[in-house]
């Protein structure tokens, strides 16, 4: 495919839980040497924002300085939007508020909501597919804040161990990284139940999806990610081989170019489910 068909996309890219902005270091310099503007964020409570997890009650106002950004993009910068973990809730959010803005939504390794159920159902699934008795969280340290008893939410911290299964085949140093750069974060749970967070075939539905698959993620099992492909209708998947849950920290230039083929390939139609490896 000649060049011009894929030179000077937009990448934004949108951390996970616990992370920050500082998580794409590896793979920035890379889609830009290939030609590419990216642009990364901290949402709030995450990386240096200052604001603490117990002053946030929704995943609107977590999820805040990435809408700022898609609002002040003009209607013709249409992006890829890439979200990884925990951020895949964000970017459903900001694809359903501005649908017209992006080209394709990358979920890299992420919860993927549907456009039938409210987001938490994601969740629901998940705590439901975990084997009965496994430790899945591990040292994670949970904490409960607000005001109301009744509309308490819960700020989770993953702790060493939990890190050393989801950094398992990235290098020792990201590892001492995120010791060390970690925050707390939240599900928000008590507000992704509400029946009007749940998201639009208009909005959200109107958008392009790709999953990319991690195939030795162990914080979010392939089988899961299988069922979240199926439940909702993903035509295109990629698959990278043996990626841990931190593709950008074991592999970034596969996952590279993973993100170039997919920004070549968005505009193409298909019917059917499509699998490439990398």
């Amino acid at each position: 495919m000649e060049e011009s068909c894929y030179m000077k996309k937009h990448f934004v890219l949108v951390h996970g839980a616990c992370h920050g902005a500082w998580c794409w270091f590896k793979l920035i310099p890379l889609l830009e040497l290939a030609g590419h503007r990216v642009t990364v964020l901290d949402l709030v409570a995450a990386g240096i924002n200052l604001t603490k997890i117990s002053q946030l009650q929704t995943l609107g106002e977590y999820t805040e300085p990435l809408i700022q950004l898609m609002e002040s993009l003009p209607d013709d910068d249409k992006i890829v939007l890439v979200g990884h973990s925990l951020g895949g809730l964000s970017i459903a959010l900001v694809m359903d508020i501005f649908p017209h803005k992006i080209d394709v939504a990358v979920f890299l390794t992420a919860f993927m909501p549907d456009s039938y159920h409210t987001p938490s159902f994601i969740f629901d699934q998940f705590t439901a597919s975990m084997p009965p008795g496994e430790d899945y969280w591990v040292d994670t340290e949970f904490k409960s804040y607000g005001d109301d008893p009744k509309e308490s939410l819960t700020s989770f911290l993953f702790g060493p161990c939990f890190l050393s299964k989801i950094y398992k085949l990235s290098p020792p140093e990201d590892y001492e990284l995120i010791l060390t750069l970690r925050r707390p974060s939240s599900l928000f749970l008590n507000d992704l139940w509400r029946p009007e967070t749940k998201l639009s075939k208009e909005g959200y539905g109107s958008v392009r999806l790709v999953y990319v698959m991690c195939d030795e993620d162990e914080a979010i099992p392939p089988a899961f990610q299988r069922w979240m492909i199926k439940n909702n209708g993903v035509e295109q998947v990629k698959e990278l081989k043996h990626s841990d849950h931190m593709p950008m920290f074991c592999m970034p230039k596969k996952l590279c170019d993973c993100l170039l083929e997919i920004a070549m390939e968005h505009h193409a139609t298909t019917s059917d489910v499509h699998y490439s490896n990398f």
